[in-house]
């Protein structure tokens, strides 16, 4: 939120979390629906970005191997990065310019099936390649609904962040202030032809 304040491109900005003044819970899938209909007065925004996503929690970690699979944390993961952003996707790209705008997923590359060579982390990557192929769809309906609107995934690169927080030393991690500045530069040199992409940090287009 910080990296758009900061942008002079940017007029104003809406944050909005599970504890916010018009709060999103994914647990609470009707919030969802509840916030934009809330934020319908502000329309039309030229840019929306889902930040939300889980990977792990106090009491279960990314499976190894098959034999870690459980049921609850297969839902949880599906629910909070798949279902939570594709009914983002629905209720709040009614509220986007049609003139022009963006709407970005945070994905992961860990989500690419042809990319996947070293297995495990089941159903974040399953959650994760669920999310792309809803963001892929749904671009190709807002192609003919909403022409001007861009609808992407991002990798956002290894960040310092809770998430990351377990995995991996630190010196491969990136700010999340550094993170976040990467992402709004690929998304100001989005062009329509990027629609329904997946696209790095970096501005790489990255294999579904």
């Amino acid at each position: 939120m910080q990296a758009l304040q900061n942008n002079p491109s940017c007029t104003a900005v809406i944050g909005v979390h599970r504890n916010s003044e018009f709060p999103i819970d994914y647990q609470n899938p009707e919030s969802i629906e509840a916030c934009a209909q809330a934020l319908s007065k502000e329309e039309p925004f030229q840019l929306i970005i889902n930040t939300i996503g889980v990977l792990h929690s106090e009491i279960w970690s990314p499976e190894k191997r098959l034999d870690d699979l459980k049921v609850d944390q297969l839902v949880e993961l599906m629910k909070i990065n798949a279902i939570g952003p594709a009914l983002t996707i629905k209720h709040f790209a009614k509220l986007l310019d049609p003139a022009h705008s963006v709407m970005a997923t945070i994905s992961a590359k860990v989500g690419s099936i042809e990319d996947n060579r070293l297995g495990g982390w089941y159903s974040y990557r399953a959650s994760k390649a669920a999310l792309n192929m809803f963001i892929k769809t749904a671009a190709i309906e807002l192609a003919r609904s909403k022409p001007n609107t861009v609808l992407v995934a991002l990798h956002p690169g290894t960040v310092d962040s809770k998430l990351s927080k377990p995995f991996g030393s630190n010196a491969n991690k990136r700010p999340a202030y550094n993170a976040a500045q990467d992402i709004l530069t690929v998304i100001e040199q989005l062009k329509q032809g990027d629609t329904g992409t997946f696209l790095s940090y970096t501005g790489e287009k990255l294999p579904w």
